[in-house]
């Protein structure tokens, strides 16, 4: 029987052919894996549901150690972010676009960053508001020593996720979007 020499053009078809083929058909391990992720979804949303806790937004750490490295890490994840954007901005980066929307996560991150600074040091390090939970739905939050607008103030900037959603939103439109350009670049 004879066979196509190597850098034959039927050897390169056959080779197309059956490179397509087992790129169609899943593996045995990423099967397996897909069953594991499914499963593992399933039972944190069984936990979650049946036996799930109140989440709180911003949360409040025991010990005046653990709240000192807290706001420790919220001053250097913010300068590391503004470090980011100059450099992004140094580069001419952010003429791309998933560029731009990575820094826009970055600036909306360091707003985030800078609310929550706010809400543990006026709640936990100077103490100047006491929120008590009323009912399942329900907090009281009170000013000790001051006026009602920093319980207004508070309330506000207790609303954090206004910030970090679109944060972590700009972040996967960025990825996603330089990913596409990865995988456009890759076609050509």
């Amino acid at each position: 029987m004879l066979y196509p020499a190597a850098g034959s053009r039927a050897n390169l078809q056959i080779t197309q052919e059956r490179t397509a083929n087992s790129l169609c058909k899943p593996l045995a391990s990423e099967t397996l894996m897909k069953n594991k992720l499914i499963i593992l979804a399933v039972f944190m949303a069984h936990e979650t549901l049946l036996y799930g806790n109140s989440a709180l937004a911003t949360q409040d750490h025991g010990g005046p150690e653990g709240i000192y490295v807290h706001q420790m890490s919220h001053i250097f994840f913010a300068f590391s972010l503004c470090v980011l954007i100059y450099w992004l901005r140094q580069r001419e980066l952010v003429k791309k676009t998933g560029w731009r929307y990575i820094q826009y996560a970055a600036f909306f991150f360091i707003l985030w960053n800078s609310d929550a600074f706010t809400v543990h040091l006026i709640s936990e390090q100077m103490n100047w508001v006491q929120s008590e939970r009323v009912s399942s739905w329900q907090f009281r939050i009170t000013a000790v020593n001051h006026g009602p607008w920093i319980e207004y103030f508070y309330f506000f900037i207790k609303l954090d996720h206004l910030l970090c959603v679109p944060a972590i939103f700009f972040l996967y439109a960025g990825l996603k979007s330089l990913l596409k350009e990865i995988q456009q670049g890759d076609e050509t």
